[in-house]
């Protein structure tokens, strides 16, 4: 996947200005720079959810999993409906509740999210990312929310099951970057 040259603005603010980004099929890499900078920004971009002003995404793979900045689940329906979603048909329910056991949920599988607690939510929209598939994963701040052991256990569950899948992650955290393995490029 290949960035390059990105230009965006919203009104007369710049957010991304000659941004560009290489990411190498199968690599781990963490974007990093202070709030406002674009990060976010960018992967809307890669994702194709926002258009650049001007510069050229290239090298996408067509499936996309994608942790959002925030959880947007369903909150009616439980951990399993909400990687159902995702996975369609694809994925049967014991392999949707092996996963969301592995990420701590053992307990929460059936309950609805909404009564689920932050940190809970965050590691189903995980779930749902991974599960999904496909030949990158976008991670936006995908452990808010969590405490330190939780947090490794989400990013070994992440590099487990990626299946060689290129992670881009946004991150304000070395330690998340750390616990990826991931490559650090600041913008």
């Amino acid at each position: 996947m290949r960035a390059e040259h990105l230009y965006k603005r919203f009104g007369d603010k710049p957010v991304l200005e000659d941004v560009s980004l290489t990411v190498p099929e199968g690599a781990v890499l963490c974007l990093m720079a202070p709030s406002g900078w674009g990060k976010t920004t960018l992967l809307r971009c890669i994702a194709g959810l926002e258009a650049p002003d001007s510069g050229t995404v290239q090298g996408v793979p067509e499936r996309i999993g994608y942790v959002f900045q925030e959880d947007r689940l369903c909150g009616h329906m439980s951990a399993v409906e909400n990687v159902r979603l995702a996975t369609g048909r694809r994925m049967d329910t014991e392999t949707i509740q092996a996963h969301l056991t592995e990420l701590g949920l053992g307990g929460q599988l059936h309950q609805p999210v909404e009564e689920l607690s932050g940190g809970q939510r965050r590691r189903v929209a995980i779930a749902r990312a991974v599960c999904f598939g496909g030949g990158l994963l976008l991670l936006d701040e995908p452990f808010k929310g969590l405490d330190a052991e939780t947090r490794q256990q989400a990013a070994a569950y992440i590099l487990r099951h990626r299946n060689g899948a290129a992670v881009v992650c946004v991150t304000h955290d070395r330690e998340d970057a750390a616990a990826l393995g991931a490559e650090i490029a600041a913008l």
